[in-house]
């Protein structure tokens, strides 16, 4: 997959061994950047509502054709033999995610037919429909692998956060009878990382160094936190269609904010509308576990530690064998793509992969679209 950022395509391996004691085991990961060319198209796309199918079609297969290069790259440097996938879950790129819209709509590229081509595997794809169709948001889909993932039965009630361009809160309830509910808190790193770009010419802020010194504005944040989406009741779920530079360039009002201000208070801005929302949703909260590429900016985790009641813990700590804590870890960096990965065997093996609790869908659905080589 790729990101909100649109920094690279992300590759994850997994083997699920049903009814075993190590069910989920992540094998390899492995990012890719993109050709600059290929990353600036994506980004006119996704940020352009002018639509030209002459580019869209061009990206699509640009994407896709990618994809499969990638995949077969991946798979012989990590030394996974074809024969052993059973399948390809390419969720590609999103480019216009508008749930709330008459009627519904997402849209993500990366052809699945020419990934299918290339690989000679099968390839599920096309992850977020089925729950628009079903009156969900289509967003997050990834609470369920969550669930898998990091519910312990200690009945302690945990947070999971997942900080990639948006950030999203997956809530695992203390009793596993209860249900796991979840959405999109905001942005997480891409309003940072484009107002980095722009003053700074990088394309992220690393370790949130400059943010670091920075001084918070009171007044922005005041008016970052007064968003109509971040005070809406979930389900829901948002994207750079809604924040992106324009909108935040919209609410500095005060023309004395110098740029590193501005950086320190979207970071304070990206820590409270998680923390917030953890709190609002699950009070009884004992535990707060980032993912994503934002658990590297150290300042934002210091924001979230600051402004939390909870311990706020990287998901790499954690393993998936609590008896064995050194062996089966959890690779933070592999986490959404092998997210899709599982979401794939879900919908292989005929099994739902929404949370209906989570997406505002009326009933759980099999997720995707198969495209099978002969």
């Amino acid at each position: 997959m790729t990101g909100t950022s649109i920094d690279g395509l992300d590759i994850a391996a997994i083997r699920l061994t049903p009814d075993s004691k190590h069910a989920l085991e992540f094998l390899a990961a492995a990012q890719y950047p993109l050709p600059d060319e290929l990353r600036s198209d994506i980004t006119t796309l996704a940020r352009n509502s002018e639509l030209s199918w002459q580019t869209f079609g061009r990206v699509d297969t640009a994407l896709g054709e990618l994809t499969g290069a990638l995949v077969n790259q991946f798979l012989d440097e990590s030394g996974i033999p074809k024969e052993s996938v059973a399948a390809i879950g390419s969720h590609g790129q999103t480019v216009h995610h508008s749930p709330d819209s008459v009627p519904a709509f997402t849209v993500q590229i990366g052809d699945a037919s020419r990934i299918c081509e290339a690989t000679g595997l099968a390839v599920v794809s096309d992850f977020r429909r089925a729950d628009i169709a079903a009156g969900g948001q289509g967003a997050p889909l990834v609470p369920a692998f969550h669930n898998v993932l990091f519910a312990r039965g200690d009945n302690h009630a945990r947070a999971v956060c997942n900080i990639g361009g948006i950030g999203n809160v997956t809530l695992l309830p203390a009793l596993s009878t209860n249900p796991v509910t979840g959405f999109d808190t905001g942005p997480g790193n891409t309003l940072l990382d484009a107002w980095c770009q722009k003053h700074n010419n990088r394309p992220y802020d690393k370790d949130g160094a400059w943010a670091a010194t920075g001084t918070s504005s009171a007044m922005l944040l005041s008016a970052l936190l007064g968003d109509p989406y971040v005070q809406r009741e979930p389900p829901k779920s948002t994207g750079v269609e809604h924040y992106n530079l324009k909108w935040l360039e919209d609410q500095i009002t005060d023309t004395q904010l110098t740029p590193v201000d501005v950086q320190a208070t979207l970071t304070e801005f990206t820590a409270r509308t998680i923390v917030n929302s953890v709190r609002a949703s699950q009070p009884d909260c004992k535990q707060l576990i980032v993912c994503g590429g934002g658990r590297r900016n150290l300042h934002l985790m210091n924001e979230l530690s600051r402004l939390s009641a909870w311990p706020v813990v990287n998901c790499d700590t954690f393993s998936l064998d609590e008896s064995a804590p050194h062996s089966h870890k959890i690779d933070g960096d592999a986490l959404e793509a092998a997210a899709f990965a599982w979401l794939a065997s879900q919908t292989l093996a005929g099994l739902p992969g929404n949370v209906p609790t989570v997406t505002g869908a009326r009933k759980a659905v099999r997720l995707g679209t198969v495209t099978q080589p002969l």
